[in-house]
C-alpha cells in the first residue's frame, strides 16, 4: 500500500513542510505518547524556582516557550539544571529572594512566561527589572494584565500606556484586590494569584467563565492557600504564602493531542492512542466537542499524576457532524480551535464557533489565519468578527500555505494536508517547535505506516 510523503526543507532557516498523500490515503494506526503539558511545565519552573529547597520535575516539555521560562528564572537567580524529558531539577531561592538582572528578561514567544511572570516581578520590592520578547511577543496585549497589577499598586512601564512589551518593573509591596476579570483567562488569573503570593491578605480573581486551573492546583501542591469558589467562578490565594520544593509529574499536553485526535478522527481507517494525556477538566473542551461531532474517543487507563488527572485516549476514524462551539466551552478549548476548524471542514454539516475574538491576538491572528488558509484548501469557511462558520463536508485540495510563525496553525494545517488531495506545502512549519519539537518526525512516522 502506497502512503503519505511527509518530507521537509530548510531554506534560510524556514523550514516547508511538503505532504504529499496519495489517492489510498493511510490510516494512523499504533500508539504514540506526546510531549508534556506546556501549561504545566511553565508552572513546574516558576513555583520551583519560588520554593525553598529542591524541585524536580518528570516530563517537562522541551519545547521553546518552557526553554524561556527557564531562562528567565535562571537570570532571577533560581538554578535549574539542563531541560530534559526525565528529571529537571530546580533549586528554587524562596519567594521574595529573586535577584535584580543585569540584563533584559528574554521571554521568546511565550505570552505564559511573560504575563505570569510579571505578576511575580511586580511584587518584589526594591528592585528594577525589564523584560521582552520576540516580535510576535512584542505586539500582543499585556494590558490585560498591567491593568489589574497596576490596581494592585504596581509600577510598569511600557509601549502604547504600557500595554505592549519592552516593559519595565519596579517591584513594590502590593495590595490585594478582588478583581472581577472581563474575560475568563488562565493567565490572567495566575498573574494576579502570583502577584498576590507576597500579597498581605487574601488576593481574589473572579472569571466570567472557569479557565484552566492548573496554578490553583499546583500552587496548592507547592503549600500556598488557595480557595477555590466554583458558585463564583473565583480563586483567592492567602499571603504572604510560603513554598516548599516538591516533586511534579508533568502530563502529556491535551493542546498536543489535539492534532492526533483530530487526524485520527479524519483519515479513514483510523485507529490510535495517544498514551499519558492530562485530562483536567478545565482543558477537556477538545474532547466534548468531538464526542458531540460523533468522533469515537474512548479513554482508558484512568490514573492520576501529581494531582492532575490523566489517560490514555483511544480515537477511531469515523463521519462526524457540524456543531456549535461558543460560550463556556471557549476557554475550555481556546487553543484546540484551529484544529477543530479542520475536523469542520470534513463533518456533515454546519460548524459555527463563536465567543473566540481571543483568537486574533494569540501568535497571529488565529481566525483570519486559519479561515485564508483553509479557504485556500477549498473550504467553506466564513469569518465572523468572533469566530468562524464552516459548511462541510468538502474534499480539501493541496495548497500552498503559511503558518505565520504559530505553531498551532503550522500543526493544524499538516493534519489537514493528510485528508487533502494533492501537495501542500506549509511555510515556516519550525514554529511547530514552539510547543511540539517532535512534531515532524512524529507525523512522519504515523503517516508512514
Amino acid at each position: 500500500m502506497l502512503h503519505p510523503i511527509v518530507t521537509s526543507e530548510f531554506v534560510n532557516a524556514r523550514q516547508r513542510l511538503i505532504l504529499s498523500p496519495t489517492a489510498e490515503g493511510c490510516p494512523l494506526v499504533g500508539r504514540v505518547r506526546i510531549p508534556g503539558d506546556k501549561s504545566i511545565s511553565h508552572r513546574a519552573l516558576m513555583l520551583g524556582a519560588l520554593a525553598a529547597g529542591e524541585t524536580t520535575i518528570e516530563g517537562l516539555l522541551l519545547g521553546e516557550d518552557p526553554r524561556s521560562t527557564a531562562a528567565c528564572f535562571r537570570a532571577l537567580g533560581a538554578e535549574i539544571s539542563e531541560l530534559n524529558t526525565d528529571r529537571v531539577t530546580v533549586r528554587g531561592i524562596g519567594i521574595g529572594n529573586l535577584r535584580e538582572p543585569s540584563g533584559v528578561l528574554d521571554a521568546g514567544n511565550s505570552g505564559t512566561t511573560l504575563r505570569l511572570m510579571l505578576g511575580i516581578l511586580a511584587s518584589h520590592p526594591d528592585r528594577f527589572f525589564t523584560i521582552t520578547g520576540d516580535d510576535s511577543l512584542r505586539s500582543r496585549p499585556m494590558g490585560r494584565v498591567v491593568k489589574p497589577l497596576t490596581l494592585m499598586g504596581a509600577q510598569i512601564w511600557g509601549r502604547r500606556d504600557n500595554t505592549l512589551a519592552p516593559l519595565a518593573v519596579r517591584g513594590q509591596a502590593l495590595q490585594p484586590i478582588h478583581y472581577q476579570s472581563p474575560i475568563a483567562s488562565a493567565q490572567v488569573k495566575s498573574c494576579i494569584l502570583l502577584a498576590g503570593l507576597m500579597t498581605e491578605g487574601q488576593t481574589t480573581v473572579s472569571e466570567p467563565a472557569l479557565s484552566r486551573d492548573h496554578s490553583e492546583r499546583m500552587l496548592r501542591a507547592f503549600g500556598a492557600e488557595v480557595i477555590v469558589d466554583p458558585d463564583t467562578i473565583s480563586a483567592t490565594v492567602v499571603g504572604p504564602a510560603k513554598l516548599h520544593g516538591q516533586r511534579v509529574i508533568v502530563p502529556g499536553d491535551i493542546s498536543s493531542a489535539a492534532f492526533w485526535l483530530v487526524a485520527a478522527a479524519i483519515v479513514p481507517g483510523s485507529d490510535l492512542t495517544i498514551e499519558n494525556v492530562g485530562i483536567n477538566p478545565t482543558r477537556t473542551g477538545i474532547l466534548d466537542v468531538l464526542h458531540q461531532m460523533g468522533a469515537n474517543i474512548t479513554l482508558e487507563n484512568k490514573r492520576d499524576a501529581a494531582g492532575e488527572p490523566v489517560a490514555d485516549l483511544r480515537v477511531r476514524y469515523g463521519p462526524l457532524n457540524g456543531c456549535e462551539i461558543s460560550g463556556a466551552l471557549i476557554p475550555r478549548l481556546v487553543d484546540e480551535i484551529p484544529i477543530l476548524a479542520v475536523a469542520a471542514t470534513v463533518a456533515q454539516g454546519k460548524t459555527v464557533i463563536r465567543d473566540a475574538e481571543e483568537l486574533r491576538v494569540k501568535e497571529s491572528d488565529r481566525l483570519a489565519v486559519m479561515a485564508a488558509a483553509l479557504q485556500k484548501m477549498g473550504a467553506q469557511v466564513t469569518e465572523q468578527p468572533d469566530g468562524l462558520e464552516i459548511t462541510g463536508p468538502v474534499q480539501l485540495r493541496g495548497a500552498d500555505v503559511d503558518s505565520h510563525t504559530d505553531h498551532r496553525i503550522a500543526m493544524s494545517l499538516a493534519i489537514a494536508a493528510l485528508v487533502a488531495q494533492g501537495t501542500t506545502t506549509i511555510d515556516r512549519a519550525e514554529a511547530a517547535a514552539i510547543s511540539y519539537p517532535d512534531f515532524v518526525p512524529t507525523l512522519e512516522r504515523l503517516t508512514q505506516g
